[in-house]
């Protein structure tokens, strides 16, 4: 049974900084392909970022720069750095691997393994 867990949201205010981990069980993380995607209400869920299982990154244009991904050595948790935080970046925000056949490019899109997320919510 594959379980995905998310940790890291909180509140902070605009211009703060989290740190989110991801971590599943019944899949092998080092061998996937990984991304970090966000929803807000009433929206679709949109791609973050994502990074290979080789460590190649790739970010949406609204969080390049501010936002960082990353996987420990062992390559079992995956993590997003988030600095400069503003009341746009306020979502729930969900790790999972990336769907077969689906690059870690513009567009990419996941293999709905959904944990139960973490809150991102930022205050001006």
């Amino acid at each position: 049974q594959v379980q995905v867990v998310e940790s890291g949201g909180g509140s902070v205010q605009a211009g703060g900084s989290l740190r989110l981990a991801c971590t599943a069980s019944g899949l092998r993380l080092e061998l996937l392909d990984m991304g970090w995607f966000r929803q807000v209400p009433g929206k679709e869920r949109e791609g973050v970022s994502c990074i290979t299982w080789r460590g190649v990154s790739h970010y949406v244009d609204s969080v390049k720069g501010r936002f960082t991904i990353s996987r420990d050595s062992a390559k079992i948790t995956v993590y997003l750095q988030m600095l400069s935080l503003s009341p746009e970046d306020t979502a729930m925000y969900y790790c999972a691997p990336l769907r077969s056949g689906s690059s870690c490019g513009d567009g990419f899109e996941a293999l709905h393994y959904w944990g139960q997320g973490t809150q991102v919510t930022v205050s001006s």
